[in-house]
This record gives structure tokens, sequence and C-alpha cells, in this order.
């Protein structure tokens, strides 16, 4: 089982991909946390993508699909994996299909998660942190059981500039237009279906369990 999970900020694309690569017994591969991890681990390829990150640049295209080969080429990839994330652009979607292409293999299927902006907006604005601990909150699905105050250590909770409504719809934005030819080029090729990605996540696990198995919209 090949497949790739793509979707905006707050999707829910990263809850339901970890169960399910659990499920599928495939690695889950999320390219921000292995950025993290390669940073972190000194590699080569990590230190590389470290300088672009300290900046506040983008990683580029090329780094990435070099760590995705990396990682697509360990043992516990061979039976499968489940991409979350990733690819975010069509030069990243052409760079997988080569690396796939070389490894012999080729992604199944990729499924987009569709939710409204107003509900993206409730999710990525809710939440809260705390100034002492960096605690995290959310207002609606996990609230402090005092307004404003750290269950843990009774700080003060805080909204980060990055979770103002402001930022969030103009990553929203950029998100859609970066993604928008992505969808139509994997459409295109009779891989893509989306699914609901609003309600019970239980529900929605299984409408993607659906579209893994299904045929592509």
């Amino acid at each position: 089982m090949r497949v790739a999970f793509l979707g905006p900020p707050g999707a829910g694309k990263g809850t339901q991909a970890r169960e399910l690569a659990r499920e599928w017994d495939v690695p889950h591969i999320a390219t921000g946390d292995m950025l993290r991890e390669a940073a972190a681990a000194g590699t080569p390829l990590g230190r590389e993508a470290k300088g672009y990150m300290d900046r506040g640049a983008l990683v580029p295209d090329d780094v990435i699909i070099r760590m995705i080969a990396e990682r697509l080429r360990q043992p516990d990839a061979r039976k499968g994996f489940l991409l979350d994330g990733f690819p975010r652009t069509i030069a990243q979607a052409e760079g997988l299909e080569r690396l796939l292409k070389d490894l012999g293999q080729s992604l199944e299927r990729v499924v987009y998660f569709d939710v409204s902006e107003p509900e993206l907006l409730r999710r990525l604005t809710g939440r809260r942190v705390c100034r002492n601990c960096q605690t995290a909150f959310h207002l609606v699905s996990a609230p402090p059981r005092t307004p404003d105050e750290c269950d843990r250590c009774g700080g003060e909770l805080y909204q980060r500039e990055d979770d103002s409504e402001a930022t969030v719809r103009n990553r929203l934005g950029v998100y859609a237009r970066q993604t928008a030819p992505l969808l139509d080029w994997y459409r295109g090729r009779a891989m893509l279906t989306s699914v609901a990605g609003e309600g019970a996540i239980a529900e929605i696990r299984r409408g993607v369990r659906a579209a893994v198995q299904g045929t592509p919209a």
C-alpha cells in the first residue's frame, strides 16, 4: 500500500495518518517531522535542511525529495508507506514519481481531505498556549478547566501570532493556490480521491479506508 494524504493545515490528515499507518502496518512519513528529526540528528541532509529552516526559508524541493528518497529506501518502507502532507507542489510530485520509478514502485492513491474554510479557521485559531510551560489547549476540542488559565501550572494562556485569524487565512490562501494545480495533476492521472474531513474521527477514517480501496474521483 503506497498512499499520499493531502489537505490544508488543520484538515486532520495527520491524526488519520498515524492511526491508519498502524492499522495497515506501513510507516507514517510526515515531511515536517522528518525534517526536524534529520536536523536534530545532524545528518548531512539534515544540516542542509536546518540551514534553510533557521533562516525561516522554505526547504527546496530537491532537498525534501532527497530526504524522502533516503526514507523510502529503508527496509520498513518496502512493503508500503503513507505520505502525510507530501507532495505539495507539481515539482515535488514529479520528483516522487521519478524516485518511485527508480525503486520499481508506484503511488497507488492520493487522498485529499476536504474541509470548509470556516471549520479550518475554527480548528486553527482555537489553540491557546501557556506562557510558562507551553502546554497547548484548544477552546473547543481541549479547553482548560478555567478560562485563560493553564491546568498544569496556572500560567496565562495566550494565542500565538501564527494562530491569529489573519495569519491562518493567509496560510490557507497560500496552500490553496499552491495545491490546486497539484490536485488537478493527480486527478488527470485518475489517482485522486476526496474525502470529507469534517465529522466524527471514526467516520472520517471509514471514508478514508473506502477511498483507498475504492475508485478515484
